[in-house]
Parts: C-alpha cells; structure tokens; sequence
C-alpha cells in the first residue's frame, strides 16, 4: 500500500492564499543566476518553456483528433502528426486558445519554444494492456491515424473516443515519464548534469536547476499555484467555463495583471488539472504537495550557488522527488477510479436503454467517452519509474482492449492489417463488475482516496444480482 506523503512542504505554504503567501517565496519564479561565471544577461535561472510547448501540442492535438469527418482524411493525419512527431515552424495554437474574456498571450507554438515535439519524448516501453506489442509511440501514431478516419473522434462500433485515448495516454508516457523516471531519478545523481557546470554551454542555469525546472514544467501548474485553491485552479483549466462569471478565471491565472494569461507561466495544464479535480472535495492535497515539493527543491538548489552538491543535498532532493512521483502516481490513480465509476454508471444506463430510445447515441458516446478515459488513464500508470507488476496486469484484464459493447461484443485483438477483431465473451453485467474491481483494486494497491464516484458498495448486490457462477474477467 502506497502513502502520499508530504516531506518539506509546510502547512502554512499549503494553507496561505493572498499576498502574503506570494511574498514569502511561493512562487516558481525569478530563483537568480547561481551558475558560476556566467556572462549572459539573463536575470533569472528558471526556464521550462519547451515542456509548456509540449503542453500546447498536446492540447492542440486532442482538439485535432475530435475533426474528422468518418472517413479517411490525410490532411487532418498529417497535421496531426505535424503536432505529433514534427517540428514545424508556424504551427498555430489550437488549444488553449483565447475564450471569450480569457485572453490568452501566445498564438502559435513558437512563441513559447520552438522545434519541439511529443513523440520524441514518448515513454518507448511495450504497452502491454493493448494488442500487438506497440510501443508508446507505435500506439499514438496508430490512434491518430483511427482518430483521422473518425466521426468527431468516437467509433461507436468497437468503443473508441480517439481523442481522450490520446490525450491521457500522452500524460503519462510524456508528462509523467519524463518527469519522474527521467528528470527526477537519473538526473538527480551525481555524475548527471551537475550543480557546478551549465546544463549545456551558454545557458543561464546549472545542470541540476534545469532538469528540475524541465519536470516541473511538465506538471503543468502555474507558477503561482500555492496562491490558488483547488477549485480556482480547476476554474482556469476550464477558462471560465465552470464559473458564474467566466472573467473570475481569467483573474485567477494573471498573476501579472496584464489582461492576458500566460502560457509559460499562468496556464494549468492536465496533469496539476487532474491534481485540482482530485482536490476539490478536501480529502486530498495532490495539487499543493506536489507544487510545495517542487518549490522546495528550487530553493534547495538556488541555496547551493552554483557548487557541486553534496550527497547530502542530493538525499533531500530525492526526497522531494519521491514526494512528487508518489502523489502524482496518486493524481493519475485518483483519475482512473473516477472513470471507472463513470463507465459503470454508464453501464447502468444503457443496461435498461434501445438503440430507438430518446437519448441513447448520447449516453452510448458518454460511455465510449469515458472508457477511453478510464483506459487513457490506466495506461498511463503504468508509464512510471515504478513497475506495477501484478497490479498493471489485473487492471489490463479487468478492463481489457476495448468496452463491451451493447451487442455483447468487444475488441480482443488488432490484425496485421490494423483491423479490430471483435468477439464475445464478457458479459455486460460481468463487465459492470470489473469496473468495481478495478476501483477495488485501486484502493487496495494504491491507496487512492478522492474516490470520485465511488460505486463499490453495489458490488454485494450485483455479485448477487449476477448469480455467483459467473466470472468478471476478461479472458
């Protein structure tokens, strides 16, 4: 059983929201040039603004993916792999993107950094709760190409909402990936990118500053988070579009008071957005233990002026580190219980619904929806520097390659050709079941607390209602 704990991150850091909080050093921001020698003139050692980059191909992409028309379309697979694995220059914004008074500064991706892309740093692992031994990128450039032959992204047929498939699979074998098995662990030993040399020749910022700023960015907070509740948080995520009065979200993020927010240092991105949406119903702190972890290593390493650390200060780093890959992994299996409640809901739903019922295309999208969440999510747990071990593999069968679907069939495999190939076998109550499991098993190996629509009590009656001869598993 895994514990979330928060090392170094005071309850005052957490609790304070206001001036007074961001005058005593809570924000990640203007940390000085310690790197010994430098003759540039860049004031400040912080800069994370090609993992921001990222963040807007990604949310460029995830708009991508929801444009298709139903049939093959190789102008929208080339421009969505252009945000994919190019480089390009030019490429616009797609999302986030202005809304109403929520003003945001950059227009195309180069604005924030330019030549980057996402399948570069795509977790190169075998996912193996999908078919055919696909490595993270295999499996994102075959979902792209399914999501550029789609209707607004979904195939209603085998169960699939492309673009929430891709974009939460990306949180993980990218945003997490990096940032936990990369930047946080081998980055933090002594012989890599040390404390007393540049991170590479002309920069402002020492070997350690930089790869602790790289994963920083790649959670995708403000820079200002500690000033900020988890609802005010979640509301800029949204642009406003869950609040009253949508310029509140707009005064949430321009910490500045310029009128505009900020990609590279104002904007939430999905992973301290999930973090938010755990957080709001107080039972967990996901959001400001790991933004407190990350400012304090800053300190940590602002404090050291540009001299090599000592093993010492290299444990404490470690230690917050571990602080933000436990609740990060936390974050991502926070998500995965929610979206296995939702996909049961759904179940329930459809159970009692036919195809010529009023509102049964809506709620048969809802479910595909959130399975592709759910599963997005599942994947991406496993992208980690820890091996899940016989947990991964219990998720990966539970929920298997694709949802039931209504007509009792399921994906069970992908031919040479890239064709599904669907067969019978779970039933659907049966899968209704191993969506509790799923949100059993999470609680039980990792230790998950927000519980989101938390639907393990029905397992009694449904164990009965299914009759005790009949397996909930996937074969």
């Amino acid at each position: 059983m895994r514990k979330f704990l928060s090392v170094g991150v005071s309850t005052l850091a957490i609790s304070m929201i206001g001036s007074a909080a961001l005058a005593d050093g809570q924000v990640y921001s203007n940390f000085p040039v310690t790197l010994k020698n430098y003759e540039g003139k860049k004031k400040t050692s912080v800069s994370y603004t090609g993992q921001i980059a990222r963040h807007a191909l990604h949310d460029s992409l995830k708009k991508l993916a929801g444009k298709g028309n139903g049939q093959p379309n190789p102008e929208l697979k080339a421009k969505m792999m252009s945000y994919f694995a190019g480089k390009d220059k030019g490429r616009a914004i797609v999302a986030p993107a202005t809304k109403g008074p929520f003003a945001v500064k950059q227009k195309g991706v180069d604005d924030i950094s330019g030549g980057k892309n996402l399948a570069g740093k795509t977790y190169k692992g075998t996912i193996t709760g999908m078919p055919n031994n696909m490595t993270g990128p295999d499996l994102l450039n075959f979902w792209i190409d399914k999501a550029s032959s789609a209707d607004k992204g979904y195939d209603l047929t085998n169960g699939y909402n492309y673009p929430q498939l891709i974009s939460k699979f990306i949180m993980g074998a990218v945003f997490y990936n990096q940032a936990v098995d990369g930047y946080l662990d081998e980055y933090l030993s002594a012989e890599k990118k040390p404390n007393d040399k540049p991170y590479k020749k002309g920069a402002a910022y020492t070997g350690k500053e930089h790869a602790w700023d790289e994963a920083f960015g790649y959670f995708g907070a403000p820079a200002h988070t500690l000033s900020l509740t988890p609802s005010q948080v979640y509301q800029i995520a949204k642009q406003g579009s869950k609040s009253k009065d949508p310029k509140d979200a707009l005064g949430f993020a321009d910490f500045n008071k310029d009128g505009m927010v900020d990609l590279k240092s104002e904007m939430v991105f999905a992973p301290a957005y999930y973090a938010a949406g755990a957080d709001k119903g107080g039972k967990t702190k996901y959001m400001h233990t790991i933004t407190g972890a990350f400012l304090d290593g800053r300190k940590l390493l602002a404090a050291a002026k540009g001299e090599k650390l000592s093993d010492a200060q290299r444990g404490q780093l470690r230690g917050y580190a571990s602080v933000i890959e436990n609740n990060w992994e936390g974050t991502l299996a926070e998500a995965t219980f929610k979206y296995a409640g939702s996909v049961y809901k759904d179940m329930v739903k459809l159970k009692g619904m036919k195809a010529t019922d009023d509102g049964y295309t809506k709620t048969l999208k809802n479910y595909v929806k959130h399975w592709g969440e759910l599963k997005g999510f599942s994947l991406a747990l496993q992208t980690g520097k820890k091996n899940l071990g016989g947990t991964a593999s219990t998720l990966n069968i539970l929920v298997g390659f694709g949802p039931v679907m209504p007509d009792g069939q399921q994906v069970v495999n992908i031919d040479g050709g890239g064709k599904y190939v669907r067969a019978g076998g779970v039933t659907w109550g049966n899968y209704m079941k191993n969506m509790l499991k799923v949100q059993n098993l999470l609680v039980k190996d990792l230790s998950v607390k927000a519980r989101a629509n938390d639907m393990t009590k029905e397992m009694d009656a449904l164990t009965k209602a299914l009759g005790e001869s009949e397996s909930a598993e996937n074969d």
